[in-house]
């Protein structure tokens, strides 16, 4: 699946779960050092799961290595540290916080303000707004201005469209398609419009184990594999 590229992050063998609760099943990805890589599969099959096994914010075994080493055994801050950026579901902004606060809080050295705003020009606009009485869209450019604002070698990126409305998932596919430029991004995405637009590799899950693993844009094209491992066809979106 990674074919005319090396391999930045791998997973190999990698079970883990919650509370004694077995998900992931013997996972086994590899994400390239350029591009976007989809992580696709139906609701509640593992996806966020492994974005939390690789971040090491749930219990998992196998092995996951980040540019050639091991990073299993560390402890997140250790895994954050190497450069791995995580936007979560959720966003999680600092809603009591302003736009610049919670910038200043995501600084890690040398902060690549410049960037951000390059990117993200109404962030700059709107640094002394409450990040709490922003529009789910503008979250969503905080959350992700976070991340890029220190030198991540790889973005971690949960469903970044959810819940926003169709203009601005527009919005937020442009703009990851132009951070990608700048940083390989693992996408899980319920949206597979965004999905065909800007993913290169995909692998599926199905209750959590890989059931896919390839092109995005063959799997996206074939009606009857995307309609029995998503439950809908590679034509629309997904919830």
């Amino acid at each position: 699946m990674t074919a005319g590229g090396e391999i930045l992050l791998s997973l190999s063998g990698v079970n883990a779960g919650v509370g004694g609760s077995s998900i992931l099943h013997d996972v086994s990805i590899d994400v390239p050092s350029h591009g976007v890589t989809a992580l696709l599969g139906r609701n509640g099959v593992g996806k966020t799961s492994t974005l939390l096994a690789v971040m090491g914010l749930i219990h998992r075994t196998g092995a996951i290595t980040f540019d050639g080493e091991r990073i299993d055994g560390e402890p997140t801050h250790r895994i954050v540290q190497r450069g791995i950026g995580y936007v979560p579901e959720n966003r999680e902004v600092f809603s009591a916080l302003t736009v610049a606060e919670n910038l200043r809080l995501a600084e890690r050295g040398p902060a690549r303000y410049d960037l951000v705003f390059e990117l993200f020009p109404e962030l700059e606009r709107r640094s002394r707004q409450l990040a709490g009485t922003m529009s789910g869209g503008q979250q969503q450019m905080l959350a992700l201005g976070r991340v890029l604002l220190t030198e991540n070698r790889l973005l971690i990126v949960d469903e970044p469209t959810k819940g926003l409305a169709p203009n601005i998932v527009s919005d937020v596919a442009h703009t990851l398609e132009r951070v990608a430029e700048q940083v390989p991004v693992l996408l899980v995405e319920q949206n597979l419009g965004v999905v065909r637009h800007l993913a290169g590799p995909a692998v599926v899950l199905v209750q959590g184990r890989v059931a896919y693993s390839g092109s995005a844009s063959a799997f996206l094209g074939d009606a009857g594999l995307t309609k029995r491992l998503l439950g809908i066809s590679g034509q629309g979106s997904h919830s």
